[in-house]
């Protein structure tokens, strides 16, 4: 009997920390019971795929194929598949799968489950021609916006929300860091009527006059005092030392939220900048109601979000080209 020959796809590997991705040729996986098999249309290249690279997030598993914001079409289904159909396109995000009875995932705190696997960290992701996902953790993916435009909205526009949303109802926000997350979250806060102070890189010129394009009411460099006291304030970037600097510039009772899954150390500061009742908290992941809120909060707003596009094989490039902070928005890798 002639043995089957599986189909192959292309991916781009990370075999251990600390190395650069490998083009290879892999089998296109199969779908288990409640999985997609998706043929990728794009995939954005997140800061947390960096973390990884670089060794700063140390449960990944090897070899790895990173990306945890992918479109892609459905191309087969597993046996207990409900939710989609073949030829619809679904977003992948980071939360890939929960344990779905801890104390967590039974109090509407699924991002904190212990046993959850993450897209491109615990399971492969989208740095690939093909790949599959539990399809109760895919979203559908809002008409109007194309490919490349959507693939920052599964991570970045999806952790940057949950972010904006625990600054509750303040008025005056500040952004730390603008890039993918930031400057998609900000057309969401001018939406609401919200006023955006942007702070980027120290002479990072550019970058500033891109937050102030897209609405800011304010923009300068992070050693920057801005011009009126803020009622929170946001980091995404990944730097411990924007904590007092974040604390330093919010107003008692205001807070602080620090959006990312990784951040160097924070340095020693006054308990005097934390007093008045501010609040300092980090985000962890998400939920899959908030990407449900997100995109039904997308499909009312016409979010633009700004794309370098990308090759599949040129995935090392636009990891060194976020690295050195010359994406101008968000990177997307396209097959």
């Amino acid at each position: 009997m002639a043995m089957e020959v599986k189909q192959m796809m292309r991916a781009m590997v990370l075999e251990a920390a600390k190395e650069k991705l490998r083009l290879e040729l892999r089998p296109i996986p199969e779908p288990d019971d409640k999985q997609l098999l998706l043929k990728i249309q794009a995939c954005g290249v997140c800061r947390t795929d960096l973390h990884i690279v670089d060794g700063e997030l140390t449960q990944a598993k090897f070899p790895l194929i990173l990306g945890h914001e992918i479109v892609g079409t459905v191309e087969a289904v597993g046996k207990g598949v409900k939710r989609f159909s073949l030829g619809e396109r679904v977003g992948v995000p980071w939360l890939g799968g929960t344990c779905q009875h801890c104390c967590y995932c039974r109090t509407q705190q699924e991002n904190l489950c212990e046993k959850a696997r993450f897209t491109g960290y615990h399971l492969d992701g989208g740095y690939a021609e093909y790949t599959v996902a539990n399809e109760q953790f895919c979203f559908a993916i809002p008409k109007r916006y194309s490919d490349l435009e959507v693939a920052p909205l599964l991570c970045a526009g999806l952790i940057g929300y949950r972010s904006y949303r625990l600054v509750g109802d303040r008025e005056k926000i500040g952004f730390y860091g603008f890039g993918a997350a930031a400057h998609i979250l900000l057309q969401v806060a001018r939406h609401q009527g919200r006023q955006v102070y942007a702070f980027t890189r120290p002479g990072d010129e550019l970058g500033q006059d891109f937050a102030r394009s897209l609405g800011a009411v304010w923009a300068g460099g992070s050693e920057q005092s801005p011009p009126d006291s803020l009622d929170g304030a946001i980091i995404f970037a990944p730097v411990g030392a924007l904590v007092p600097v974040a604390l330093k510039a919010v107003t008692p009772g205001g807070v602080v939220v620090c959006a990312g899954i990784h951040m160097s150390d924070i340095p020693s500061f006054p308990y005097k900048i934390l007093w008045q009742e501010r609040v300092l908290r980090s985000v962890a992941n998400l939920t899959r109601q908030d990407g449900e809120d997100f995109f039904a909060l997308a499909k009312q707003i016409p979010i633009q979000t700004q794309v370098s596009s990308f090759p599949l094989t040129e995935a090392n490039v636009a990891l060194d080209c976020l690295r050195q902070g010359k994406i101008k928005g968000a990177a997307v890798l396209v097959p």
